[in-house]
């Protein structure tokens, strides 16, 4: 609950204060919003540990007993089958197909999750083999750049977006887990680095399926609809605006979460063999995913997205439309903190380096690259200068410094910009994006499209530099340590001593 308030109450108090300063925005609005944070800070709570008492384990045990088969075409068939379930599991990305007016949901829906399930195969040969990881991200992000001159440039913003909102809530904590499981499997030395990385791989994937996509789909010519903004006379109307879509969410989140329930449950029947305590933890912490999700999902799109919207629009229909630009990096310094799916990351990082790399540095390093992202993403918004002027260099940035950074620091730094950004990036930057991009007459596909993808873009290199930092600490440290020290200088100790220490 602490974790969840810390998460949530800077947005919630950054927006009262331009609310009641700079940018006004109607009783309905705002009522909306506050009631969408409260349910928000419940949604993050039973999802943090929902998925700490059953999605980590699960992809754990599941991992692990891909991999004991030694099948490679088992492993492989299984790999493709997870990532496509999980896939079109993830909430996140109904959110932003409803959003995408160019292309029918079910078809951008399937074709993501086509390319999640290919590049997790991908991902299981890579860590089964022991390839490193810049060198397939040169190869398959320099196809994605090479293909992206190819295609109507409608299509551009919304493949990097898909990307970055494919791994989300629903997808991280279960890919994650089956990266320490197969990693654990094969024991040796380099396992643990290559345990990250899958998030990374499973990027990749929608966005190349999105531009394959947009090469051979003819686009539909609709036009963007903006959420529609509450109006509420009283608290029982209030009420009604929430209580009218939970049902929805209801449904949809318990569709979401059954491909991963029919899995799971074939695999303890035919291979997992689990004890009864053991499945009943699993079956509460599903519960609590359930309810974390449903209301995280429905505070987020009923009271954030209308929110997000009409802010834009009011910030940026000022005299000084330039100030969208600080307040973008201030709100985005913050909301990364509220994505469920950081959670699971930091503490995985914290566990698996030993507390090397703590969740609060992990949290500083994906805050400060998302509040930069943000900012340049106002800056395109204002400008209408293309997404591929900022993800080339930075994307050639990020590779290059894999070559010199440890390996590990890699492949959480791209598996940081998968889960920066979530539902929280497409549910309230994404809006607050098209809302300033209507009021300044831009091109909302071009234009505002591409927020999740320059979010997904900046944690790579804050990350990675963070490791950069470490890596040069350490190597000062030791020539500061004195030479191998000789026998003599403990020569006068008790020999009891020397064996307790």
């Amino acid at each position: 609950m602490l974790e969840a308030l810390q998460a949530v109450l800077p947005i919630a108090a950054i927006v009262l204060v331009l609310c009641f300063t700079i940018a006004p925005v109607s009783p309905s609005i705002l009522l909306c919003f506050l009631l969408g944070a409260a349910m928000i800070v419940v949604g993050i709570m039973f999802f943090t540990l929902g998925a700490e008492m059953s999605m980590t384990p699960m992809g754990e045990r599941v991992g692990a007993v891909i991999t004991k088969s030694r099948r490679l075409p088992v492993v492989l068939g299984i790999g493709f089958l997870l990532g496509f379930l999980i896939t079109i599991s993830e909430p996140d990305l109904q959110v932003l197909a409803n959003q995408v007016p160019s292309i029918p949901n079910r078809t951008l829906i399937l074709s993501v999750a086509a390319g999640v399930g290919l590049f997790l195969v991908f991902a299981f040969l890579r860590m089964l083999l022991g390839i490193a990881l810049p060198k397939l991200l040169v190869l398959f992000y320099g196809i994605i750049f090479v293909l992206a001159a190819f295609v109507p440039k409608e299509f551009l913003a919304v493949a990097f977006d898909s990307g970055g909102v494919t791994t989300g809530p629903m997808t991280v904590p279960f890919i994650m887990a089956l990266g320490v499981g197969v990693s654990a499997i094969r024991g040796d030395r380099h396992a643990a680095d290559d345990s990250f990385g899958l998030v990374a791989m499973c990027s990749v994937g929608p966005i190349l399926a999105v531009l394959l996509l947009g090469i051979v789909f003819r686009a539909s010519d609709s036009t963007y609809i903006p959420p529609v903004l509450p109006e509420v006379s009283d608290s029982v109307e209030l009420w009604q605006l929430f209580h009218v879509s939970l049902p929805t969410y209801l449904k949809e989140i318990a569709g979401s979460l059954l491909p991963i329930i029919v899995m799971f449950g074939v695999f303890q029947a035919a291979a997992l063999h689990l004890d009864k305590r053991t499945l009943s933890r699993i079956a509460v912490g599903l519960a609590y995913t359930y309810v974390g999700l449903v209301l995280f999902l429905t505070g987020a799109n009923v009271g954030f997205m209308p929110a997000g919207n009409y802010l834009g629009q009011v910030l940026a229909g000022q005299s000084f439309r330039w100030i969208i630009i600080p307040i973008g990096m201030l709100i985005g310094y913050f909301i990364v903190k509220a994505e469920p799916a950081v959670y699971v990351l930091n503490k995985q990082v914290e566990e698996v380096t030993d507390g090397a790399i703590s969740a609060r540095a992990m949290g500083t390093a994906l805050s400060a690259g998302v509040s930069i992202s943000v900012g340049l993403a106002m800056v395109r918004v204002l400008t209408g200068i293309s997404v591929l002027w900022f993800l080339i260099p930075g994307y050639a940035v990020a590779i290059g410094i894999a070559f010199v950074v440890p390996k590990l620091f890699t492949a959480i730094a791209f598996d940081a910009g998968g889960v920066a950004s979530g539902p929280m990036t497409a549910t309230f930057l994404l809006p607050l994006a098209q809302g300033a991009c209507a009021a300044v007459g831009g091109n909302i596909v071009t234009d505002a499209f591409g927020v999740v993808a320059m979010v997904a873009m900046t944690p790579l290199i804050t990350v990675q530099l963070m490791g950069l930092a470490a890596q040069l600490k350490t190597r000062k440290a030791r020539p500061a340590q004195p030479a191998a020290v000789g026998a003599a200088a403990f020569a006068d100790w008790p020999d009891d001593a020397i064996i307790e220490l």
